[in-house]
């Protein structure tokens, strides 16, 4: 009998085939484990406190583990600076979108990252396996600082493009 399950090339995660159009966007990743991501996402949507909490960390994650293949990088970059302004200058998940937004407008040169070879045990499909709220916020804070760390070669590089644009200081 033939597996139907796909492995995903960013994150590894299994998962069976999904009847949805063929993923065409840039995440190194499959159909069903983008799936999974907008399954994440819309739980996320739809309740206030934790998308408050964590979504921007989701989206941080997700992308960074999923870099690679057509994945461009100042995607990768804003991305990297979503947590680098989180873990390493304390801001709150919720003010970090507006500041990314005005690094992505304001910068015209983005550095290529060569992303880890091993970005940790933890995937999406960890936090979509837990439907609790509290549980949800627990796997992705957890789930994104072990992304976060993956990258740790490129921490000082990320402060630098931070720094190198003053709409994102305090």
């Amino acid at each position: 009998m033939e597996d139907d399950n796909t492995t995903c090339p960013g994150c590894g995660v299994s998962s069976s085939p999904v009847a949805v159009p063929p993923y065409d966007g840039y995440y190194n990743t499959t159909p069903g484990c983008f799936a999974i991501f907008t399954q994440v996402c819309g739980r996320e949507f739809g309740n206030a406190i934790v998308f408050g909490a964590v979504h921007q960390l989701t989206v941080d994650a997700y992308a960074l583990q999923h870099a690679g293949g057509p994945h461009p990088d100042k995607s990768i970059d804003v991305h990297l600076c979503g947590l680098y302004l989180v873990y390493e200058r304390g801001f709150k998940p919720t003010s970090v979108a507006p500041l990314l937004q005005r690094i992505a407008t304001a910068s015209t040169h983005w550095p290529h990252f060569d992303p880890p070879a091993d970005q940790g045990p933890l995937t999406i499909s960890d936090v979509y396996a837990n439907e609790s709220p509290g549980a949800h916020i627990i796997l992705a804070e957890t789930w994104s600082r072990q992304v976060w760390m993956a990258w740790r070669q490129h921490h000082v590089a990320i402060g630098n493009l931070i720094d190198a644009h003053p709409v994102a200081s305090r």
